[in-house]
C-alpha cells in the first residue's frame, strides 16, 4: 500500500494560513483590482467629465489670451506656466481622490488588509533565472498568458464595434463648435471608456474563483504536516508527560518536606495520611499540607515517625480530609469539631512528653458530618 503522507491532500489549518498571511501569501487579483479601478474612474468621468471639459476649454482660451510680454519675461513666464498647472490638477483632483480611495479598499474584497516585510525583503530564490524559467513556463505562467490573451480579444472586438457604432458621430464633430465638440466628444469617449471597463467582469468572474482555489491549493497540507503541527502546537505527548512526571515529583517532594513541619497525622491506619499543621496564635483554620493514599501514604508516615510527629488513627476522618480538602488550603468548616479533637489531644500529648506527666489516650468515636462521610 502506498505511503500518502507527502500528498497534500488536507485543508490548511488556521495557523497554517496565520502564517501565510505574515509572508504576504495571501488571494490577491490584479484583475479584480484593475477592474474596481477603471470602473470608478469611469463613474466619476461621467459625472465630473463636462466640468472637467469646460475647466479645459478655459485653460485653452486662457492660452491664446496670453499677452506678449509674458513671452519675453522669463519670470512671468514660470509663474504663469504654474498657475496654468495648478489649474489643471485641481480639475482632477476629485478623480484622484476617489481612485486612490479605492485602490487602498479594494484589497479588503479579496483577502483583506494585510501589510508583511517579508514579502518585500529581497530573495535570492526570485534573482534565479532557473527559477524564473519556472514560473515563466509553469501552470501559473500559462493562466496569466491565457487571460492577457482574452482579455485582447474582448477589448478589441468592443472597441471595434464601439468604433463602428460611433464612426458617425466622430465625423459629425467636426461641423460643431469648439465648445459643443469637446463635450459631445468627451461623453462618447467617456462612454466607451465605461463599455470597455465593463467586460473586464468577465475576466474578473473567472480569475477570483481561480485566485481563491490556487491559493487554497498552495496552502494544504499533508497528513504528515498536520501532525507535526499538532505536536509543535501542543507539544510532544512523550515530552509534555516527562514534564507531568517531573512536576508530580517536584510538587511530591514539596509535600513530603513539609510533613516534618506538621503537628499531626491522621491517618486510616494504612491507606489515607493526612499531614496538618495549626498555628495556635494565629487566625486561621487548620492547613493540610500533606496528603497521600497507598505508598504516598507510607512514605507520609515514615517521615512524620522520622521528626517525631504525632500519627493518630480516625479512618472516616481521615477518608474525609483527604476528599473535601486541597494542599495548601485551610480544611472545610465542617471538620473543624473534628479535627479539633485530634488537635487537643496532640497538644495535651505533648504538654505531657515535655513534663514527663502520664500521656493522655488518643481520641475515640470522633464524630464526622453525613456530608463529609466517605465510604
Amino acid at each position: 500500500m502506498a505511503d500518502d503522507s507527502g500528498d497534500k491532500t488536507e485543508e490548511p489549518t488556521a495557523k497554517r494560513i496565520a502564517d501565510a498571511r505574515k509572508k504576504g501569501q495571501i488571494p490577491r487579483s490584479k484583475e479584480l483590482n484593475t477592474f474596481v479601478a477603471l470602473m470608478t474612474g469611469s463613474v466619476m468621468l461621467m459625472f465630473t467629465g463636462e466640468s472637467i471639459c469646460k475647466g479645459l476649454i478655459q485653460i485653452i482660451r486662457k492660452q491664446f489670451k496670453l499677452k506678449r510680454d509674458v513671452f519675453f519675461d522669463d519670470a512671468s513666464l514660470v509663474i504663469y506656466f504654474k498657475q496654468v498647472l495648478l489649474d489643471g490638477m485641481l480639475l482632477i483632483v476629485p478623480l484622484v481622490l476617489a481612485m486612490g480611495i479605492v485602490a487602498l479598499l479594494t484589497p479588503i474584497m479579496m483577502g483583506g488588509w494585510n501589510f508583511s516585510t517579508d514579502s518585500m525583503s529581497p530573495k535570492i530564490s526570485k534573482m534565479n533565472p532557473v527559477s524564473g524559467l519556472k514560473r515563466m513556463f509553469g501552470v501559473q505562467g500559462w493562466v496569466e498568458l491565457l487571460k492577457s490573451i482574452v482579455k485582447i480579444v474582448l477589448v478589441f472586438s468592443v472597441a471595434g464595434s464601439l468604433f463602428k457604432g460611433y464612426l458617425d458621430q466622430f465625423m459629425a464633430l467636426s461641423s460643431l463648435s469648439l465648445n459643443n465638440a469637446m463635450i459631445n466628444a468627451s461623453d462618447i469617449i467617456l462612454f466607451g471608456f465605461l463599455i470597455l471597463s465593463s467586460t473586464l467582469i468577465v475576466i474578473v468572474a473567472i480569475d477570483v474563483p481561480y485566485q481563491l482555489w490556487n491559493n487554497n491549493k498552495q496552502l494544504k497540507m499533508s497528513k504528515q504536516e498536520v501532525k507535526d503541527e499538532s505536536k509543535q502546537q501542543e507539544g510532544n505527548p512523550e515530552i509534555k508527560g516527562q514534564i507531568r512526571r517531573k512536576q508530580m515529583e517536584m510538587s511530591q517532594q514539596r509535600m513530603m518536606d513539609e510533613v516534618p513541619k506538621a503537628d499531626v497525622i491522621v491517618t486510616n491506619p494504612t491507606h489515607y495520611a493526612i499531614a496538618l499543621k495549626y498555628d495556635p496564635l494565629g487566625s486561621g483554620a487548620p492547613v493540610m499540607v500533606a496528603k497521600g493514599v497507598d505508598l504516598i501514604a507510607a512514605q507520609i508516615r515514615n517521615s512524620a515517625m522520622g521528626a517525631d510527629v504525632p500519627l493518630v488513627a480516625a479512618p472516616p476522618l481521615a477518608r474525609a480530609l483527604f476528599y473535601s480538602a486541597e494542599l495548601g488550603e485551610e480544611i472545610p468548616k465542617g471538620l473543624f469539631l473534628a479535627v479539633a479533637q485530634i488537635l487537643a489531644y496532640v497538644f495535651q500529648l505533648k504538654a505531657a512528653t515535655e513534663n514527663n506527666g502520664e500521656k493522655p489516650f488518643p481520641p475515640r468515636d470522633i464524630k464526622v458530618p453525613d456530608d463529609f462521610r466517605q465510604e
